[in-house]
């Protein structure tokens, strides 16, 4: 992601994941005993990229420690989301509302909401268009 990369260039720490995978590298954590650990380190980060939020596992446990990282983040680590999901549709991701709910409070208290419509690199650069050999 270019915000990333820029940071990075500008010195600054970042962590970039994929949802999914960091759900699970959480709940692995939670398991082993170093689930404090693991939160430290993003909370010594600058910025965390959460990439892909739409294909997200909807076990509980997992959404719940998704919500402790996000809740983390809070006014202290810039926190980006990439995601094709609208707002009102986070509650069937996480199978809990309010859940959802508190997550967006915290999202959108200082965030910033940045939608990219034109066609997407991918889809310019497909064999399946039409005209292309």
């Amino acid at each position: 992601m270019a915000l990333g990369t820029i940071a990075c260039g500008m010195g600054y720490r970042v962590s970039f994941q994929r949802a999914a995978q960091l759900v699970l590298d959480l709940n692995a954590a939670a398991a082993a005993g170093t689930l404090d650990r693991k939160m430290a380190q993003f909370a010594r980060c600058d910025m965390v990229i959460l990439d892909e939020w739409d294909y997200l596992p909807t076990d509980p446990e997992g959404a719940k420690l998704l919500f402790r990282l996000v809740s983390m983040c809070y006014e202290r680590v810039s926190l980006v989301i990439t995601t094709n999901i609208d707002f009102s549709r986070w509650g069937k991701i996480f199978n809990d509302e309010d859940r959802a709910a508190a997550m967006l409070d915290r999202v959108v208290h200082h965030g910033r909401l940045v939608t990219y419509e034109r066609e997407s690199y991918r889809m310019q650069h497909s064999l399946m268009r039409e005209g292309v050999a």
